[in-house]
């Protein structure tokens, strides 16, 4: 077969082992890291504007490398070739191998906040897509500079009001990482923030039946004619005809 990789750049490098196995021809196209951050619209809008720009070159598929993320992937429609698209609410799901795994581990650790070596890589680009800042601007005493005391503050507060949703980091490691740096800065982001830190082992099992064609019931296949929607049960997502949405 002949496939069109549409990924987020958070997960490059694990997309990237995978099209190493597979035995297909995979061309790539990998989106901005911090698109789902810009909400709902923009990254479908996004992200189907990559499989229409696709449209008639002769693919046979086009497989995202992508969970529903915030419903960013419902509503993407396959106008003219199939969609595949992993059953997955995030890229926790992908990183950590099944929904299964993902559903029990986040039951048992709620308030976890989830780092891969992607996600350390791009930190400071993310900041810089989400705020239009750089990440050492976020620091208090910077904001206090730039902007004065009270407004300085507010900005502080706001930009890290997360912070006191977590008390827990986990790092998913998943074996393609070259040394122990990213771990140790995620580590060392759990003691900034007093959090708690964890390492656990990640898969790539559904990166590389993604890749490889083996796509069974953890995954949507999306026919020509039919669109994307959240399922809002276990299967995460479903297909309904164009026609019904329009």
């Amino acid at each position: 077969m002949k496939l069109l990789l549409i990924g987020c750049d958070v997960i490059l490098r694990e997309l990237c082992e995978a099209l190493l196995h597979s035995p297909h021809t995979v061309h790539t196209l990998f989106l901005p890291a911090g698109l789902h951050d810009r909400g709902t619209i923009a990254m479908r809008s996004e992200v189907q504007k990559a499989i229409d720009d696709a449209e008639g070159t002769g693919y046979d598929a086009i497989v995202l490398g992508y969970g529903l993320c915030g419903n960013g992937l419902a509503g993407l429609r396959a106008r003219g070739v199939r969609l595949v698209i992993p059953r997955a609410h995030d890229c926790i799901t992908l990183l950590l191998g099944s929904r299964k795994r993902y559903a029990d581990f986040f039951l048992a650790n709620s308030g976890t906040y989830y780092r891969s070596i992607g996600w350390v890589e791009r930190r400071e680009e993310l900041q810089m897509q989400v705020f239009g800042m750089d990440f050492d601007a976020t620091r208090l005493d910077k904001l206090i500079e730039q902007y004065g005391e009270s407004n300085g503050r507010y900005l502080y507060d706001e930009m890290t009001r997360y912070v006191r949703n977590y008390d827990k980091l986990v790092f998913i490691q998943t074996g393609i990482e070259p040394d122990g740096s990213a771990a140790e800065a995620a580590r060392a982001e759990a003691a900034e923030k007093s959090w708690s830190f964890e390492l656990i082992e990640g898969e790539l099992g559904l990166f590389r039946r993604l890749l490889a064609g083996d796509w069974s019931d953890d995954f949507l296949i999306v026919p020509v004619g039919f669109e994307s929607a959240a399922s809002h049960d276990d299967g995460v997502l479903k297909s309904v005809p164009i026609s019904q949405t329009e």
